[in-house]
């Protein structure tokens, strides 16, 4: 199973659906269900002032500190990677990636967030997850469902 690593706030952003796209310089072929994963690292100085708002507004005050690290967040099917010129964004989304010419905006669908964070070593590019960790996951799922 598949899955792409973000620093954070972006793959919070991502999973709850506040940002439509994440913005890669690198398109990918593959489409099918892919899995989140918040990387340990998190960006709180290189963000602007209207990225920051966006955060307060979605996560709270707090949010450099409670949004979880290190671990898969989400899961999606992806449908599409557009070349950054093709797609038509908000001011809000532009403020959460880089829309620059040359760039590629992956499209989700049916985004949902976990319902618990599953600890997990991420990987640049797309990477595959251990079985045991798909395992997890399984599990998490199926107790979701049945709640």
């Amino acid at each position: 199973m598949k899955a792409i690593s973000l620093w954070q706030p972006w793959a919070s952003l991502w999973a709850c659906g506040r940002k439509t796209y994440e913005t890669r310089h690198w398109a990918t072929s593959y489409r099918g269900y892919l899995l989140v994963h918040a990387a340990r690292t998190i960006c709180i100085d290189d963000i602007g002032d209207e990225l920051r708002e966006i955060c307060e507004d979605e996560f709270g005050g707090h949010w450099a500190v409670d949004l979880p690290r290190g671990a898969l967040i989400a899961h999606c099917m992806l449908v599409n990677c557009i070349p950054t010129e093709q797609v038509k964004v908000d001011r809000d989304e532009r403020a959460q990636g880089n829309f620059a010419p040359g760039r590629f905006a992956w499209d989700p669908s049916n985004m949902k967030m976990l319902d618990a964070a599953i600890i997990c070593r991420g990987r640049q590019g797309l990477f595959d997850v251990s079985h045991e960790v798909i395992g997890h996951l399984a599990m998490a799922l199926l107790q979701a469902s049945l709640l």
